[in-house]
């Protein structure tokens, strides 16, 4: 038997010796240590043996066991070891190569264009106001002449979160806290950049989200002409020096008289084309004299205060500006379509 015990230890570390990968070293331990395996046998027959040999066989057989596990961990930490080194040579970095160079965002051609329009406005002597986009009702609707059950609130259908909390569907509730904060007393004169949300369904001029640059100027004697002369400065310096406008009657609950606002084609030039449906000029605010009601519950007397208000979508004007066809392509974030006005 020991004899026996020799024999398998040679054949053993012959096999740990000759092994080349884990699976190879991993066979040769279950072959030789496992439950199975040759020295367990010679440890389960040493009942047979004298009294005298058992624990000399014993010793002997968990030597040789100790001896062949040892040998394959030592082999195993060389495989590992051999392995680290292969991996680190593959992997090793050339510092001298030059570097990457890293992808550099800027701002969305929205916040460039509303950037561009709150410095214009800001220039002409305005300052920024903002609000909340979840708003009141009385902010939103009755503060600016829509009582509850006017039937004007149905072209602004918003979100409600209750009956009396909406989102906001334009940021002319800016306009009244302002007014309200000044407690009756001008002159004010701000615009409000923000989102603003209706129940609308998407398309390729329609969207439920959207933002909006409204401009409020009250103080005593504000004419009619005042908010042309502004609007004229804005169209000149959004679209260019030779762009014309004309102001159209229209209606707005919260102001009166009211306009709407065309520009001149910058395509045809005001002879007519395809994208002013042939009239020679488009659409591009709405805008009027503050509605005396409105003034009156901001706390304003309107025999002595007058004023003007306008509102613009700039999607809208990004879209005249720099012509493109679908208001979509402001929110879903195609690469393709930003990086054309990385610059812009």
């Amino acid at each position: 038997m020991q004899e026996r015990l020799v024999e398998l230890k040679t054949e053993a570390l012959e096999k740990v010796a000759q092994a080349e990968d884990a699976k190879a070293l991993q066979d040769v331990k279950v072959q030789y240590l496992g439950k199975k395996g040759p020295i367990t046998e010679v440890l389960r027959g040493m009942g047979k043996l004298p009294k005298e040999e058992r624990p000399v066989i014993g010793q002997m057989a968990n030597d040789v066991r100790e001896e062949i596990s040892t040998a394959i961990d030592e082999k195993q930490k060389k495989m590992e070891e051999a392995a680290l080194e292969k991996q680190l040579q593959e992997e090793t970095i050339d510092v001298t190569l030059p570097g990457r160079p890293a992808q550099t965002g800027g701002p969305h051609l929205l916040t460039s264009l509303i950037e561009e329009i709150e410095d214009l406005f800001i220039g002409m002597g305005f300052e920024i106001a903002e609000g909340p986009e979840v708003e009141a009702d009385y902010y939103n609707f009755e503060a600016l002449n829509l009582p509850k059950g006017h039937p004007a609130r149905d072209m602004q259908d918003s979100f409600y979160i209750t009956e009396e909390i909406l989102m906001r569907t334009h940021t002319s509730p800016v306009q009244a806290r302002t007014m309200e904060q000044h407690k009756g007393k001008g002159p004010v004169k701000v615009i409000c950049p923000g989102k603003v949300y209706r129940r609308d369904t998407d398309d390729a001029t329609h969207s439920h989200q959207f933002t909006q640059i409204e401009g409020l100027l009250v103080d005593k004697h504000v004419r009619m002409s005042d908010l042309k002369g502004v609007l004229n400065a804005f169209a000149k310096q959004m679209f260019g020096e030779e762009r014309e406008i004309r102001l159209r009657p229209s209606f707005f609950p919260f102001t009166e008289p009211s306009v709407e606002m065309d520009i001149s084609c910058k395509m045809c030039g005001g002879e007519g084309c395809s994208v002013c449906k042939g009239t020679g000029w488009i659409e591009i605010l709405g805008a009027g004299m503050v509605h005396p009601n409105v003034l009156e519950m901001a706390g304003y007397d309107p025999n002595e205060y007058t004023g003007f208000a306008f509102g613009m979508g700039p999607e809208r004007i990004a879209m005249l500006k720099y012509g493109i066809d679908d208001i979509r392509h402001f929110y879903t974030n195609d690469v393709r379509f930003l990086n054309q006005f990385h610059k812009a």
